[in-house]
């Protein structure tokens, strides 16, 4: 996982960079979207420490599906917080509600995923 992290970054993914990125808007319109930026990182954070608590106590096959999930979370995470417009931190993510879990229940790949799991769980059990 943390390959494919430093691979992200290297491609110009990096986080600290999508943080500091200057923002568009009024000044009082930055100020209020720096803000919410924190909290929606700080989500993802939670996220991502949710999934790693659970990857833990997974089997093998569970936990690579986990780490695949962990770098979608990742993913998502630099194109929100990469956003340099005000407005879109005020208007889609001043109220965290579970906007992030749905971003990723809602991408194809997490789809494939479970599919994935879904049927070795039936195979598993033929």
């Amino acid at each position: 996982m943390e390959d494919s992290i430093l691979v992200w970054e290297g491609e110009g993914g990096s986080l600290s960079e999508a943080l500091s990125q200057r923002m568009t808007g009024s000044v009082d319109q930055i100020e209020w979207a720096e803000r919410i930026r924190a909290q929606v990182n700080g989500e993802f954070d939670r996220v991502a420490k949710a999934l790693q608590a659970a990857a833990l106590k997974q089997s093998d096959q569970d936990r690579l599906n986990t780490y695949e999930i962990m770098l979608i979370l990742e993913e998502k995470r630099g194109e929100v917080l990469s956003n340099g417009r005000a407005g879109y931190f005020i208007h889609d993510w001043q109220e965290l509600r579970d906007q992030v879990r749905k971003m990723i229940m809602n991408d194809a790949r997490y789809k494939a995923i479970k599919e994935r799991a879904s049927s070795n769980l039936i195979s598993g059990l033929a």
